[in-house]
């Protein structure tokens, strides 16, 4: 025999799966066999069973299906319900969330703003270049080829890159040309 405490544990077990019981598959011990499917197909295969039952002239039977849809449509029903219910508050802490988000992102743009460094170093005022490339020269630094006006007005261009190749074989009607290429390839793979 098992103890009390175990059935209670397996009770609560049971209710916590109530969430995938819409895309869950059941096997259902009806009158005529089982019938195996998710809750509404089910229910569907009952209700397709009363009214076959139903034109038979059945009442017994049609009743029967009937109350067998019943109950897994309130099995379905319940399940929606609890989903809508965990949607409904994942939705709420969303929403929570954001909102802390939103209030904290309000604080740290406030504090930026009071500070007496501006928020972008751009919005400050620049000095002028050329008020920069005077205290340079005066400070005693070395003039670099970088820094000289005259080498930033005409940059300078690449060398053209000359490439070592043999020159082409000129084809001879009678070669053949074992592999079809006659660009010179082989000589190149050497």
């Amino acid at each position: 025999m098992r103890s009390s405490k175990s059935r209670s544990r397996n009770k609560s077990n049971r209710n916590r799966s109530v969430g995938n019981i819409v895309n869950r598959v059941f096997d259902s011990s009806g009158p005529e066999g089982k019938v195996r499917g998710t809750p509404q197909q089910i229910i569907d295969k009952y209700n397709q069973l009363a009214r076959d039952a139903q034109l038979s002239g059945d009442r017994v039977a049609t009743e029967n299906f009937q109350q067998h849809a019943e109950h897994y449509l309130r099995m379905l029903g319940a399940a929606q319900k609890d989903q809508d219910k965990q949607r409904e508050q994942q939705e709420a802490d969303n929403r929570k969330r954001q909102a802390d988000r939103d209030r904290d992102r309000a604080r740290q743009d406030q504090d930026n703003a009071s500070s007496d460094t501006p928020a972008d170093p751009g919005s400050s005022e620049q000095p002028d270049i050329i008020e920069v490339a005077e205290a340079e020269t005066e400070s005693g630094l070395v003039e670099t080829p970088e820094s000289k006006t005259d080498a930033a007005e005409e940059p300078k261009s690449k060398p053209k890159r000359t490439y070592n190749r043999k020159p082409r074989a000129k084809r001879d009607a009678g070669d053949g040309g074992e592999g079809g290429s006659s660009d010179g390839s082989a000589a190149a793979a050497e």
